[in-house]
């Protein structure tokens, strides 16, 4: 498939971290991300919230002639991806947590995975779980903090190692040997995250291997390379925490504010 612009989407800046990946893979290509920040977290909504949120946003992603669309957040793929998949004949790529790598990596046997609420509790993740992880312990963790911090642009300090250390404490005493950052947020604070687990521990993210599955959908990744970035949220702190997310100049990275209307 020709491709010369991709759409992205997240309920947040935390698909940052898979268009990072993207963008350094595929240079050339143009992308569309969108930050739907009014509605984070996606994580505690219900199946029917997330369904119809996506939907409305995959239809203004559309009036921006994507020829593909990248579901850059774990709940998302897990409630809408077959739905969208249904509906819609643009290609979608989707989020799962790294369970079959960790899987396979694990010397102990017992893994943990820290995710959404709406991650663990849905369909999909059961059945990758059922799939993937024979003869392992599979140890899921919520981490609504981490969401918050990274959408204010804490990736470290004191408060952000107090709930690494909430989070991971149990599941590394439990002997889990490898960890999976199974929402996009998290990547954002994978130093801190590795700086506090033991060197032991593994910790797996599925960004790169999402840029790898775009790279692969498309013939051709020709374009400018202009990447443009929206939010439903509060455009000033987008313009403050985006270009501490990517280490890049501000200047180079000015977001714009999607109306609501756009994805009603």
């Amino acid at each position: 498939m020709a491709g010369r612009k991709v759409g992205i989407l997240d309920s947040g800046v935390g698909g940052l971290s898979v268009l990072r990946e993207i963008r350094n893979r595929l240079p050339d290509l143009d992308l569309h991300y969108i930050g739907d920040s009014a509605w984070c977290p996606y994580g505690v909504r219900s199946s029917e919230e997330i369904c119809g949120r996506v939907g409305k946003i995959v239809d203004y992603l559309l009036t921006q002639e994507v020829s593909l669309i990248v579901l850059a957040c774990n709940s998302a793929t897990i409630h809408a991806v077959e739905w969208l998949r249904n509906i819609y004949t643009v290609p979608f790529v989707g989020m799962e947590p790294g369970v079959k790598p960790a899987s396979a990596a694990t010397k102990s046997g017992v893994i943990g995975v820290l995710a959404t609420e709406a991650s663990i509790a849905g369909e999909k993740f059961h059945r990758l779980v059922d799939s993937t992880a024979h003869g392992v312990t599979v140890i899921t963790q919520p981490c609504p903090k981490f969401v918050e911090m990274v959408e204010r642009g804490i990736l470290e300090g004191p408060a952000v190692d107090d709930a690494i250390h909430e989070y991971t404490d149990q599941i590394v005493e439990k002997g889990a040997d490898v960890v999976v950052l199974g929402c996009t947020h998290y990547p954002f604070l994978r130093e801190s995250i590795r700086r506090i687990l033991p060197d032991s521990v593994t910790i797996i993210d599925t960004g790169e291997a999402v840029a790898r599955r775009v790279a692969s959908l498309l013939e051709e990744a020709t374009g400018s390379g202009e990447t443009v970035i929206e939010t439903t949220g509060d455009l000033e702190l987008w313009n403050q925490v985006v270009p501490v997310l990517l280490d890049r100049p501000a200047a180079a990275l000015a977001c714009r504010k999607l109306v609501e209307d756009s994805a009603q």
